[in-house]
């Protein structure tokens, strides 16, 4: 009997410390996975994030850098850590494309969303001076083919540019690649290309320099940044992309650990600090929602992704 007694005693320590444990979270370091490298737009924003949050959640946050493979890297690497809310995934379009390519380990199934923190149209920018207006842009298009820089292959920035003229009734552009936004501006001001497919923040120099002007967003609504350029939609172009970063966790998080990440992000990003990066970038407080839009919007990226792509024959 006292051996059973003792049996149970212990049994019942361990329970309450495991209780414990869970209603004490988080106890220790939390990492952040990202698929960038460090200086990136995803690890500035991932850090950007983090400066509060870490207040938020009273523990010490960490960005680890699995780079390669268009994020696969990072979400097979995901996959393989516990679903105890101790390691954060950071999600993107890049990774969307990734998974409707079906270059990674990683479904829909395998993530639950937490909350995003930016949401940066596409923008075409051209030389300024280079076409009258949106309008012109789009004629032009239609008498002839032109060229535009990208930062990718297979992924947002060409899907992007291939979907505007495809759906805008203009002939098929040459993608002409580049390492990275800052070097596309730059390329786009020295003729390299007619037009490249950016976010605000990359051209910002240029833009403010005058050499560099956005002439369209694919977005639904035109940007607070960008008050007088037109949207595709406003040109009867149906077409909306963007460059979106957030952040999810495991589908087997439990629901309070989940919750408590969730409500940490959201102050952090709707925080004066992290408002203020998003104006530094041209964005506005839209881009911070909680896991139900982003949720939905990770959905939704993923279905268009997939049939953009097939569309545009990168994937059968």
């Amino acid at each position: 009997m006292k051996k059973f007694l003792a049996t149970v005693s212990v049994t019942a320590m361990a329970l309450t410390g495991a209780v414990a444990n869970a209603d004490e979270y988080p106890s220790k370091t939390i990492e952040v996975v990202t698929h960038a490298g460090n200086g990136g737009g995803t690890d500035v924003t991932t850090r950007m994030m983090m400066l509060r949050a870490r207040r938020e959640l009273k523990t010490d946050m960490v960005v680890v850098n699995k780079k390669g493979g268009g994020g696969a890297v990072a979400m097979d690497h995901y996959l393989e850590v516990p679903a105890d809310g101790y390691t954060i995934l950071t999600f993107t379009i890049g990774h969307a494309a990734t998974v409707a390519k079906g270059k990674t380990k990683m479904t829909l199934d395998d993530i639950r969303p937490i909350a995003r923190g930016t949401d940066d149209p596409q923008i075409l920018m051209v030389r300024c001076g280079a076409y009258d207006n949106a309008e012109a842009f789009v004629a032009a298009q239609k008498e002839a083919p032109i060229s535009y820089g990208t930062t990718h292959l297979g992924n947002i920035d060409d899907v992007s540019a291939f979907m505007f003229t495809k759906k805008g009734g203009m002939q098929t552009p040459k993608i002409v690649p580049f390492d990275g936004g800052g070097e596309l501006a730059t390329q786009l001001v020295a003729g390299a290309v007619d037009a490249a497919v950016l976010n605000l923040a990359e051209a910002g120099s240029q833009i403010d320099a005058g050499d560099v002007c956005p002439i369209v967003v694919l977005a639904d609504e035109r940007m607070s940044g960008l008050p007088d350029v037109a949207t595709a939609k406003e040109l009867g172009i149906d077409v909306s992309f963007s460059t979106v970063r957030g952040f999810v966790v495991h589908k087997d998080t439990p629901d309070d650990v989940a919750a408590k990440i969730e409500d940490a992000l959201m102050n952090s990003m709707n925080h004066g600090v992290y408002q203020g990066f998003l104006d530094s970038v041209g964005l506005d407080s839209t881009s911070v929602v909680g896991s139900e839009a982003w949720g939905n919007q990770i959905t939704t990226m993923v279905t268009d992704m997939e049939a953009a792509l097939k569309e545009l024959g990168f994937i059968e």
